[in-house]
């Protein structure tokens, strides 16, 4: 009995225990639930205008942006956006049976009704039909009021003049956020929209109207600004139509046409080969793409003398009346130094500058290049911009190759003189020449229009030489042309240019190929130069390859029908 007493005894202090757990799990239960009461009260009552606003924003959308438009100098219309639709099927709102879909939207879309029924019958929430239809298919679809289709607004830079100007303009990949060439290097401004409209939108996609919002700001996509190139379409054309010309006859690798205002910088013509079509540049390859005259470096060979005979006279070393011996060939280090033509003109003699330029001597132009000291021909150099970029507004510049003074020797500087010593970029040469051409002053060159408080930002002027030691070196020029029998002598203008034969390393960079680069630089009319032509062709093939025989001929075209374009006035009596 007395054991019966106490286990009922230990049983009801167990039940105490336990209601008094529970009475304690219940209050903070009950704790809780008045919390998450008192949560729901301030949210929905105290704090209601913060969450309204928040749900407003959620449903809030951006107007359609579209980039700006992109034109010549003279307003043709190189760039552009287009809109373009995606058509999708989302599962979850069939109200209409695959088959009946597939034969409303087959002579709409131009797809089989068979292989729409099969598309619209995969077990995915979201179908994609069909991209890329323009506004009218659209609108055709749009007709129907399925619900199940929706419509992806988007849109697709195309470019109305094709492969023209191609490595200047660049190309937009929408999808990626990927831009080359001035769409690269204007991306900011050609995106820049100075108003931009905000209204909210239904989970599917739709407008909500009401008071505040602009029914026409809703739909109508918003543009960037419009940018304006120096290029002009007309010089262009006929730069890429010439160029392929020489390119097709001389079966070569690849070239490229450079004209530019030296006033200004001003680049009027940009053709660079291979060509490609930046509407379909996903079909290019990175050769065709790439703007080799900004990324590639070449010896420049003879077209440099122009400037070892520049910077001699700047430095005054040598004048206009100055000789120079010639004698045919020397030995400079372990490099044997020979003209050209040392066959025919074995020991030349004392030679004035004229005919330095007009035969293209090595020796006579070592000579020089050895009359100025290490530091001060290196320092000058660096003042006709090589070893530097230019700050060309295109994506991708090289700073050339020009080595320190210290690390030169005697064969370095030697060759230096007639354009081996260094490697440059094709619009290296270009700026650098065009310094003769405006009185010794370097102008940055650009593509890009831009207006006078852009241009005092972004276009610099370097004095290189004297205006004086600039002319003289345009009038030396322009005798050698005058004086020999140069394919590109012009009876109503005068034209100071050098021709210039190099012989193409390899690309591992130890030794060289059987290949070559020809080019000639030139300006005109020389006694008030307007336009600088820049030409180089890469690995020509068959008969005699020289600056003189591919790149010579190709100058004389352009600049034929340039000074017809521009309507330059002659300077010829």
């Amino acid at each position: 009995m007395g054991k019966f007493v106490r286990d009922k005894n230990i049983i009801s202090d167990r039940n105490q225990v336990f209601l008094k757990r529970l009475t304690i799990i219940q209050g903070v239960f009950l704790f809780f639930i008045l919390l998450f009461i008192l949560y729901l009260f301030a949210v929905q009552v105290l704090d209601a205008r913060h969450f309204r606003t928040k749900a407003k924003n959620q449903r809030r959308a951006s107007s359609f942006v579209m980039r700006g438009d992109i034109y010549d100098r003279n307003g043709i219309k190189l760039a552009t956006d287009t809109v373009y639709y995606d058509i999708f099927a989302r599962k979850a709102d069939y109200v209409h049976k695959p088959e009946e879909l597939a034969k409303l939207l087959a002579p709409i879309l131009k797809i089989s009704q068979f292989d729409l029924t099969e598309k619209l019958r995969q077990n995915t929430s979201l179908v994609s039909l069909k991209k890329n239809v323009d506004r009218h298919t659209r609108d055709e679809i749009a007709k129907l009021n399925l619900r199940e289709i929706p419509m992806d607004k988007k849109s697709i830079r195309t470019y109305p003049q094709g492969t023209l100007a191609a490595h200047v303009l660049g190309y937009y990949n929408f999808d990626a956020d990927v831009a080359s060439g001035v769409e690269q290097t204007a991306g900011d401004k050609l995106e820049c929209a100075s108003k931009q409209a905000t209204y909210e939108m239904t989970p599917k996609g739709k407008v909500i109207y009401n008071i505040s919002t602009d029914p026409i700001a809703a739909t109508k996509p918003i543009k960037g600004k419009d940018v304006t190139l120096t290029i002009d379409a007309a010089v262009q054309h006929v730069c890429e139509k010439e160029l392929m010309k020489s390119i097709e006859k001389f079966h070569a690798h690849r070239g490229a046409v450079i004209v530019m205002n030296p006033r200004n910088g001003e680049i009027l013509a940009y053709a660079v080969y291979p060509y490609f079509d930046p509407n379909n540049f996903k079909n290019a390859t990175s050769f065709q793409i790439k703007n080799w005259t900004l990324t590639d470096v070449f010896p420049p060979g003879s077209t440099f003398k122009t400037i070892t005979v520049a910077s001699a006279i700047e430095l005054g070393k040598i004048n206009r009346y100055s000789k120079i011996l010639d004698t045919g060939k020397m030995k400079v280090g372990w490099w044997t130094i020979k003209n050209y033509d040392y066959a025919r003109h074995p020991n030349p003699g004392l030679i004035d500058l004229v005919y330095l330029f007009e035969h293209s001597s090595n020796v006579a132009s070592v000579v020089v290049a050895q009359m100025m000291g290490k530091q001060e021909y290196y320092d000058i150099l660096k003042k006709f911009g090589f070893g530097s970029k230019t700050g060309i507004d295109l994506p991708g510049e090289s700073v050339g190759l020009l080595k320190s003074p210290n690390r030169w020797d005697a064969s370095d500087h030697a060759t230096m003189g007639y354009g081996y010593g260094s490697s440059v970029t094709a619009i290296q040469m270009v700026s650098a020449v065009s310094a003769l051409a405006n009185d010794g002053v370097r102008v940055t060159p650009h593509v890009i229009k831009y207006s006078p408080e852009e241009e005092s930002e972004k276009v610099q002027r370097v004095q290189v030489m004297t205006p004086e030691h600039a002319r003289v070196v345009t009038e030396l020029l322009t005798e050698s042309i005058n004086r020999g029998k140069s394919p590109i002598k012009n009876p109503s203008y005068n034209i100071a240019a050098k021709t210039g034969t190099s012989i193409k390393p390899k690309e591992n960079g130890s030794g060289y190929t059987n290949k070559l680069y020809t080019s000639i630089v030139g300006y005109m009319p020389s006694t008030d130069p307007q336009v600088l032509i820049y030409v180089i062709v890469d690995s020509a093939q068959g008969g005699e390859i020289w600056g003189n025989t591919v790149a010579a001929p190709i100058f004389k075209e352009i600049s034929t029908q340039i000074a017809r374009i521009l309507n330059l006035q002659p300077d010829k009596i």
